[in-house]
């Protein structure tokens, strides 16, 4: 690439050049930087606002922007030719740079920071995310924004053939359809890991363990790499005014609240725990504006969450003691039901304490799989998990309208956890939708989403592998606040105060044999392999008493799908027979359809045709009529039919599928013939032998060739 001003860097990694270029290119940002490893390129762009937010969190964005010419292609609906709103591929890529790079910004700072990913060019072997993450670092670390990094990550791939890091899209191929296989993105720092997704076929603890340690000294070479960039041409760090509360008001807040707080975290009930902390909130309030005769509570939310998040802190690492009292292992009570509403295809309820998942399975035809396009990949979505999250499962007042990235992120975990367990389509050929709606949360919602959808595939009778749960196991760590106090604590189960306030959200789901999805974020600078392999043997056990509680339930698949779901048969022709059985402009298998009354039909270009009907009766006709439609005759062939019309010559027999074939007069039988109608009549159900095929494909038969 040839550009005035540029600096290029390059380091050779995994077989395949990884570039950095930094030049004039979008001069007007705190830094730009163009990635490439292999032929896909992106641009990440990072700038700073000018002036501090009056608000009380930091405001950090990342948005990752899909380019349909990054893969030559011409997308989007017929009238509108451009991108659209992120797909949902590109919000995953977004929350995977934005959870990696969020813990190492100071959350004292109140200006706006936007990250802007544009994939410039993909060469459909390279994985965007990889140079994304590694590129967005390296802005961030060479501009004048303050940042505690650089950051980078890989992909991993498990195989028969061991751990390829950074494989290439066609190295990927069946690699999950291995018993033990994962694929997993692994991110951090030089110190720790701090992000980790996960998709795996039964993974073992032991392999993803060892893959968090090989990809971590992975990672260190790669931030070695952006250091040594830094170095010769990164910028001085702004110094910018952190917010920092007032001290008189951190003082007067912990005399006020500490007791208070102390008595009100710790309940079983959220409701009750609200209520409480809500109270004791209004009376600060009150007692700042009044008896003290504060001037500003500028700050307060931020000190009154600093002050909760310690005593979360001290409380679990000097006495094990969690806001609900349970022990640090110790699951909230499980409840499972299945079969809720009888016109469901499959539903299921799983309670956790109180959090809450409705599952339901919807059973469609082959069609109506999601056609998938983005710049990355056309295909079609044959496993669809859904994830809801309406404001009153956590009792509050909302919008409700299109999906946000929580949901979008949630519904991708949970449909990751079970889509290595659904049947191949083969032996299964139906679409499969399944919906979570959360109907309560306080903690761990996409987890209970994996079991209830787990349940509810087996009450649709989808015949899947083994069941899935999940659970979210959380840390509690001693930053130095607390002397004499032990390092960390790992946490099962964790509900709202521990995920709000804790370390760490590790989520892992699977089956009894192994691992089928980790996600984790942290809030930390990371974890090391000692805390991950802890925490997921920890994870495991949970696992197993959440599948013994979900076995009781339903120990396995329906053996009869639910009589509302359409009936899928399945007939296989050879590929050029496919015309005959679409018709021209789709009249025949419209006039198919309509005849037997079917729902759909839906052909494969490799032969394999589907009929759904809502029985069996009308499904099992219309296979038998496609059969007789695209049956191929030969010479010696048995054949039955009906006569439908008398000749002089002879008599035609209907053979089915709209072919019809003729018995000569001198071939009805042995001897002289003086009319056709005295052997034959109109009506007849006739047994002859195919005798002839001629080039123009009619077909002569023989009732005398039985009777020699």
């Amino acid at each position: 690439m040839d550009i005035l001003n540029k600096k290029e860097f390059s380091l050779p990694f995994f077989g395949r050049d990884l570039k950095f270029i930094v030049s004039h290119l979008a001069g007007q940002a705190n830094a730009a930087v163009i990635g490439q490893y292999g032929e896909t390129a992106v641009l990440v762009t990072v700038v700073m606002g000018k002036e501090d937010k009056v608000i009380d969190y930091f405001p950090l964005t990342v948005d990752y922007e899909e380019r349909f010419y990054a893969a030559g292609k011409v997308l989007g609906s017929r009238f509108l030719r451009r991108e659209g709103r992120p797909s949902d591929f590109a919000v995953l890529s977004g929350r995977l740079i934005d959870r990696t790079i969020r813990p190492l910004f100071d959350q004292g700072l109140r200006r706006e920071v936007q990250v802007v990913v544009t994939i410039l060019s993909y060469d459909e072997e390279n994985d965007p995310d990889f140079i994304a993450l590694n590129s967005a670092s390296l802005a961030l670390a060479i501009s004048n924004i303050p940042w505690k990094g650089p950051v980078a990550g890989l992909r991993v791939l498990k195989s028969r053939e061991g751990l390829i890091f950074n494989p290439l899209n066609s190295q990927k191929n069946g690699a999950l359809k291995e018993e033990g296989g994962f694929e997993a993105f692994f991110s951090g720092t030089k110190e720790k890991i701090n992000m980790i997704e996960l998709e795996g076929n039964e993974a073992k603890e032991s392999e993803v363990a060892e893959a968090f340690l090989k990809s971590f000294e992975e990672i260190k070479k790669l931030i070695a790499f952006q250091e040594k960039i830094v170095e010769e041409i990164g910028q001085e760090k702004e110094k910018v005014l952190l917010f920092e509360p007032n001290p008189q008001l951190v003082e007067a807040v912990r005399e006020f609240a500490s007791s208070k707080l102390e008595q009100a975290l710790y309940s079983s009930s959220k409701a009750e725990r609200n209520l409480g902390m809500a109270q004791i909130k209004e009376d600060l309030i009150k007692y700042l504006t009044e008896d003290l005769k504060s001037d500003s509570l500028e700050g307060l939310e931020n000190v009154w969450e600093d002050l909760i998040n310690e005593i979360v802190h001290r409380n679990i690492l000097a006495l094990e003691k969690r806001p609900d009292g349970r022990k640090l292992n110790e699951i909230r009570p499980l409840e499972a039901y299945v079969g809720l509403f009888k016109r469901l295809h499959g539903s299921a309820l799983f309670i956790r304490g109180e959090t809450q998942s409705l599952a339901v399975t919807t059973l469609a035809a082959p069609g109506f799989e999601q056609l998938i396009e983005t710049m990355e990949l056309s295909a079609k979505r044959r496993f669809i998990f859904h994830y809801n999250f309406p404001p009153y499962s956590t009792g509050e007042v909302g919008r409700l309208g299109m999906p946000g990235r929580r949901e979008i992120g949630h519904g991708a975990l949970a449909e990751k956890a079970l889509k290595n367990v659904i049947p191949p389509s083969d032996s299964f050929p139906y679409t499969i939708r399944v919906v979570s709606e959360i109907l309560s949360s306080n903690g761990s919602s996409s987890m209970a989403s994996v079991c209830a959808g787990s349940l509810s595939l087996m009450d649709a009778g989808v015949p899947i592998r083994k069941a899935v749960a999940g659970i979210a196991m959380g840390l509690i760590t001693n930053q130095g606040q607390f002397q004499n106090l032990p390092a960390y604590k790992i946490l099962t189960d964790i509900q709202g105060p521990e995920d709000h306030y804790g370390d760490m959200d590790l989520k892992v789901a699977g089956t009894k044999d192994g691992i089928t999805a980790i996600q984790m974020d942290v809030k930390v600078e990371g974890i090391d392999v000692e805390i991950f392999s802890q925490a997921l043997a920890q994870a495991k056990e949970a696992r197993l008493q959440i599948l013994e509680v979900m076995n009781k339930t339903l120990a396995s698949p329906r053996p009869q799908l639910s009589p509302y779901a359409p009936v899928i048969l399945s007939v296989e022709v050879k590929p050029y027979q496919i015309g005959s059985i679409i018709g021209p402009g789709g009249k025949i298998i419209n006039k198919i359809i309509e005849d037997f009354g079917l729902e759909s039909i839906d052909i494969d270009e490799s032969g394999k045709v589907y009929v759904s009907a809502d029985s069996l009766e009308k499904a099992q006709k219309a296979v038998d009529f496609i059969k007789s439609l695209t049956h191929e005759f030969f010479v010696g062939e048995i054949v039955e039919g009906e006569v439908v019309k008398i000749l002089d010559f002879g008599a035609i027999v209907d053979l089915g599928g709209g072919k019809d074939g003729l018995i000569h007069i001198s071939e009805l039988k042995n001897g002289f013939v003086q009319k056709v109608s005295d052997v034959v009549k109109v009506g007849d159900k006739v047994r002859v032998k195919v005798i002839k095929i001629d080039e123009n494909g009619r077909i002569s038969l023989s009732l005398k060739a039985l009777a020699d």
